[in-house]
């Protein structure tokens, strides 16, 4: 049970009832009595001494304050109404407002705002417009303030744009005017409590078992691997997931714009970019960290995602030495993702010939496997493919496993089935090498796993 779940539940209202609360149930009335009742305690309050308080102590003493002031304006509310009161002045004090039946609520895995009317979530794949909203935009950027300051970044009129984290770790992007015309415009995606495992993915028919077995041995291996998607495909997941393989001894450096990813091994070193502060200064580039890396004796690099330059510098570090490398990039397809990696090298500043930066990837990339999230809102592995070689200026792959859609059924599923393609990848010999040995049934084109 979640940090929120447990103190909803301690104030005597059960998540699910708090939840219903936020997907409609407060009336304009409420809503009003909640907002003089947060400005009240607001112009009561000296709000350093409850910072110097403790968590708990603080809520106890807004609850008596609200019930205070209740009594004071002598409010007609029932007893379920006064609780929700009590919860709502917590958030708005302590939290994120009306966000947080939404943060709470365990189903969610998107929130998305829309200005202070529209507030949509993800559920199960499938994007849903809930009832939650804010008092007006002002509300709504009070609430951005206060989730970008807590991690040292700022957004303002110079500066309409953050990317940010909350203390989940859930990612957070903020856009506000005059870069967003109808008002703040917030995006949440949110950070699992309990990360995904290979057999969570295999319940929910991302991959099979076999293309576990593979994705374990190519880890174990130290082959160089680019996870290919586009946005909300499952890319940081399968991450997740494939950095679990990497052996407990290892020394890990992840670089990452905003710290995500769930490390189960001790000896990890996680770095962050930061952007400029008001006077432009003080940016840490994903570049930089690449290149401090190289310097930390790393046994793996861990790319949160290639965006730009550092797309060099990560190939450089793949072909001296720090194999099993692992980084993820936006794209459609595995050929796409060759061609974006192409496009952040020249974003160096080096002119390099083409065929020299086809070299340069086809020596440092092993393998890319492409993820997607289908028009069902499911996510698969679509391909598992094999870097091979160069033939004149075009880079060689091979396909060794994917996913075929056949049809949708009633439910608007998408039917299909896994399959290997029959090849067998040409880095079996390092697996070998590495003591690994896959049997050979794992590559049969034959054994199809419906979906």
């Amino acid at each position: 049970m979640s940090l929120r779940e447990q103190l909803y539940r301690q104030a005597g209202e059960a998540l699910p009832q708090r939840i219903a609360r936020a997907n409609g149930s407060a009336t304009a009335a409420y809503q009003q009595l909640a907002k003089e009742i947060h400005q009240t305690i607001i112009e009561r309050v000296e709000l350093g001494k409850l910072q110097q308080m403790a968590p708990e102590q603080v809520k106890r003493e807004l609850a008596q304050l609200v019930e205070h002031i209740l009594e004071e304006g002598n409010h007609p509310v029932n007893e379920a109404e006064r609780r929700s009161l009590v919860l709502d002045v917590q958030d708005e004090m302590l939290g994120y407002g009306p966000l947080e039946p939404l943060l709470a609520d365990p189903t969610v895995s998107d929130i998305l705002v829309n200005t202070a009317k529209h507030v949509y979530v993800e559920r199960n794949g499938k994007l849903e417009l809930t009832e939650v909203t804010f008092l007006d935009n002002a509300h709504l950027m009070r609430v951005i303030e206060k989730m970008v300051s807590r991690v040292g970044r700022r957004i303002d009129e110079s500066s309409p744009m953050v990317d940010a984290r909350l203390p989940d770790g859930s990612r957070v992007n903020a856009i506000i005017p005059p870069s967003a015309i109808d008002g703040p415009l917030l995006s949440i995606r949110r950070f699992a409590v309990k990360p995904l495992t290979v057999q969570d993915l295999i319940e929910r028919q991302t991959l099979t078992q076999q293309m576990t077995h593979l994705l374990e041995a190519m880890v174990k291996a130290k082959l160089n691997i680019l996870i290919s998607g586009g946005t909300g495909s499952g890319k940081t997941t399968l991450l997740n997931i494939l950095s679990g393989f990497i052996p407990a001894d290892e020394r890990i450096v992840t670089i990452e714009d905003a710290a995500e990813l769930q490390m189960r091994q001790n000896h990890v070193l996680r770095l962050e970019t930061r952007p400029p502060n008001i006077e432009g200064r003080g940016e840490i580039t994903q570049r930089a960290l690449v290149k401090n890396a190289l310097r930390m004796r790393p046994d793996r690099i861990i790319l949160g995602e290639v965006r730009g330059g550092e797309a060099l510098d990560m190939l450089h570090a793949m072909n001296t030495g720090h194999e099993g490398s692992l980084a993820t990039i936006h794209a459609n397809t595995p050929r796409d993702a060759l061609t974006r990696l192409e496009n952040m090298v020249s974003m160096a500043g080096l002119s390099l010939p083409t065929k020299t930066m086809r070299q340069q990837i086809t020596s440092a990339l092993t393998v890319v496997v492409q993820v997607s999230r289908l028009t069902d809102g499911s996510r698969k592995l679509m391909s598992v493919q094999e870097i091979t070689g160069m033939e004149g200026e075009t880079i060689n792959m091979q396909e060794i496993f994917t996913f075929k859609r056949k049809d949708v059924d009633r439910d608007g599923r998408i039917k299909g089935h896994f399959c290997a393609t029959g090849v067998r990848p040409k880095f079996s010999e390092r697996l070998q090498a590495f003591g690994i040995r896959l049997p050979e049934s794992l590559y049969d084109p034959t054994v199809q796993h419906e979906v």
